[in-house]
């Protein structure tokens, strides 16, 4: 059974010309990057390189570049590097739909370390309550802390015109562009925040990489104390393999940007139209006209998305659920449930994110595979009579 894998802001495939950039550093070159030597010289180059490719992607200097682990290795270097910058500011400020890499730390320097915090609502689309984190921010603020654009739903936040503000006032701005970069053009320079996460696995990079753009001006303390590795800022001998294999990654997403804009964009469209216009009380999560192109997070009436999933699976089909079933709940995900989605909608919330690998064969075979599925579990509802929600 073919696999149509539709489940890309979860994780992406390892492009085949990362594998192939990265292949001859797993025996070949093994070289530490750090010896005087010539052998570990060559792998200080590749990873040089690589620096340079992942700058080019969001338009940064290489030495503004620090790798890391994943991104919520740098979402917490970034906070934590904030409040020690600034030991005597003790309000943050983030958005109530924030990845757990944020939002727990958030809630864990408050409960443990006496923090004040401010969760900025969104609206029914999951359009961020600009004024209202206008309002928050004060002398007090260390920084400011918003996703780019949102995992579940790919709605995007006015990242350059809260960094306008935050500069205003003299706080620290850092976003998480973990699911943005790859997908929408970034540009640090154009737009203004001081610090930036990314992730290499969303990008059809390897899981395990990571980076953190700092700003350069910024005096960024060190997180990882050991080794003169990322000039000091993050000890550690370098995951060689993994940052050469980003530095491809990031060197294909410029190339592939226009296609996720327009090819991606499209299959997204197209199968958007057809699940809506094919099945009753289907709806759309999310603002519409300001989203990630590969996106969709489309509710489905009286039926549950771990069932969903559970059928489209048995058919080859990955996608994921809007509601939290990794920990066992059954309640709606805090993204939707900020939005004030109907639970009738938000506990039958399906989301499919794209790649560049998807075609349009394959959004048939879904939209074919999902009628009888939604069907078949309305069938076994209680709230489904007659077509329509009861």
């Amino acid at each position: 059974m073919d696999v149509i894998y539709t489940d890309n802001n979860a994780t992406t495939k390892v492009a085949d010309e990362v594998i192939q950039e990265m292949m001859p550093f797993f025996g070949e070159f093994y070289g530490n990057p750090s010896s005087m030597y010539t052998f570990g010289d060559e792998v200080g180059k590749k990873i040089t390189r690589a620096r340079q490719q992942v700058a080019d992607l969001i338009n940064a200097d290489p030495g503004e570049i620090i790798f890391t682990s994943c991104g919520t290795e740098s979402d917490n270097a970034a906070i934590n590097a904030a409040i020690t910058a600034f030991p005597e500011k003790k309000h943050l400020i983030t958005s109530v739909v924030e990845h757990p890499a944020i939002k727990n730390l958030y809630s864990y320097l408050a409960d443990k370390k006496g923090y004040e915090v401010t969760f900025v609502p969104v609206d029914k689309k999951g359009r961020l309550d600009t004024q209202a984190l206008y309002d928050a921010m004060s002398e007090n603020t260390a920084i400011v802390s918003l996703m780019w654009a949102n995992n579940e739903t790919g709605v995007i936040f006015p990242v350059e015109e809260v960094a306008v503000k935050a500069r205003e006032k003299g706080i620290l701005f850092h976003t998480d562009a973990v699911q943005a970069t790859g997908k929408i053009d970034i540009d640090v320079k154009k737009t203004g925040v001081d610090m930036l996460s990314l992730s290499g696995h969303k990008i059809h990079a390897p899981k395990g990489i990571g980076v953190l753009y700092v700003k350069q001006g910024f005096k960024f303390p060190p997180f990882l104390i050991g080794g003169h590795q990322e000039d000091g800022r993050r000890g550690g001998t370098e995951n060689t393999v993994s940052i050469i294999g980003l530095g491809k990654a990031c060197e294909l997403a410029r190339e592939n940007l226009e296609l996720m804009n327009t090819e991606v964009r499209e299959l997204r469209d197209y199968l958007e139209s057809r699940l809506l216009e094919e099945i009753p009380g289907t709806s759309v999560n999310g603002d519409r006209d300001n989203r990630l192109p590969n996106t969709l997070s489309i509710g489905f009436d009286a039926v549950e998305g771990e069932s969903i999933l559970m059928l489209l699976d048995r058919k080859g089909i990955c996608a994921s659920s809007g509601s939290a079933c990794t920990s066992g709940s059954l309640d709606p995900s805090h993204v939707l449930m900020a939005m004030d989605v109907p639970f009738k909608s938000a506990h039958g919330t399906i989301r499919f994110s794209l790649s560049h690998y998807n075609t349009k064969a394959e959004m048939d075979i879904i939209v074919e595979t999902m009628i009888p599925t939604i069907d078949k579990l309305r069938q076994m509802s209680p709230f489904w009579k007659d077509g329509k929600m009861v």
